[in-house]
């Protein structure tokens, strides 16, 4: 496995295997992986010829007083675990070379940014949108993969792909959970025992909102009021968001079905954490 971190020389090794007929697979991440990581490249092990893992902790999807400084990281630990899944290549890039100096170009997807995660944390998917954006144009994949735990960033960057025309195929990956259920996650890392503990009720209420639909509840504002109900009831949690929307428009539904993507983001302690799930699927 190698390890790149200049873009120009990711750039010239992405142009050789193209032009060599052979298949590239990109799985972005921001490091610190886990076995939800390690599903995603299996996966793309499978897709392409060549597997490409990016890590880079991208400044530009980061608000003020937010994590970037506290993101965990660790290149050696990401590297063995990349190596094991089968990555041929880390692309490692540096902020600098991403961000040169005088930068001043940016991805925008309108419409499907403004709520939930988007509402929350202005700027937020701009950063996402135009670092894969940069990342498309470096790796040159003809597949990247997404987990569906950032399920909006998986429907925004699906739409900008579509928009633009990007020759990039997006493969949405399934939630990979814990024994108990809580949503793998880099930011785990930053929960203390108790709040581990207490981070459950996400993946509890999620639980208990499928169960409700399958008992035939489709009123979306009840479904919500049991789920925030059940939230609010762990002392060590805050909700951002618990919303009910359409899966593809993530416009607000008043009933349900079974394209209902039930949404949340909630602060246990000082980490936030974001969940999901589609009422018609499994996971």
């Amino acid at each position: 496995m190698e390890i790149i971190e200049s873009v120009k020389e990711m750039q010239s090794l992405a142009t050789a295997f193209r032009a060599e007929g052979k298949r590239i697979a990109l799985v972005p991440t921001m490091g610190y992986l886990h076995e939800g990581h390690a599903s995603l490249m299996r996966e793309g092990r499978s897709l392409g010829e060549i597997l490409v893992a990016s890590i880079f902790v991208n400044p530009a999807q980061f608000g003020a007083g937010e994590d970037f400084d506290s993101y965990p990281r660790d290149l050696e630990r990401d590297s063995r675990l990349a190596a094991e899944a089968g990555v041929d290549v880390i692309f490692a890039p540096r902020a600098s070379d991403m961000y040169p100096p005088g930068y001043q170009s940016w991805v925008d997807v309108e419409r499907l940014t403004l709520p939930l995660c988007g509402g929350s944390r202005p700027g937020h998917f701009r950063g996402v949108t135009t670092v894969v954006c940069k990342l498309f144009n470096i790796v040159m994949p003809h597949t990247a993969l997404f987990g569906k735990k950032d399920y909006q960033q998986l429907a925004v960057i699906r739409r900008m792909t579509a928009d633009l025309n990007m020759a990039v195929e997006i493969v949405g990956m399934p939630i990979v959970r814990e024994a108990d259920g809580l949503a793998m996650s880099s930011r785990n890392a930053y929960l203390t025992p108790a709040e581990r503990e207490s981070a459950l009720c996400l993946s509890r209420a999620l639980g208990e909102a499928r169960t409700l639909f399958r008992g035939g509840e489709r009123d979306a504002a009840l479904l919500r009021e049991k789920i925030v109900a059940l939230i609010t009831a762990e002392p060590a949690a805050r909700i951002d968001y618990v919303e009910l929307r359409d899966m593809e428009t993530l416009d607000e539904v008043a009933a349900a079905n079974e394209r209902t993507l039930v949404a949340l983001a909630v602060k246990i302690g000082k980490t936030r954490l974001i969940d999901n799930c589609v009422l018609g699927e499994e996971n």
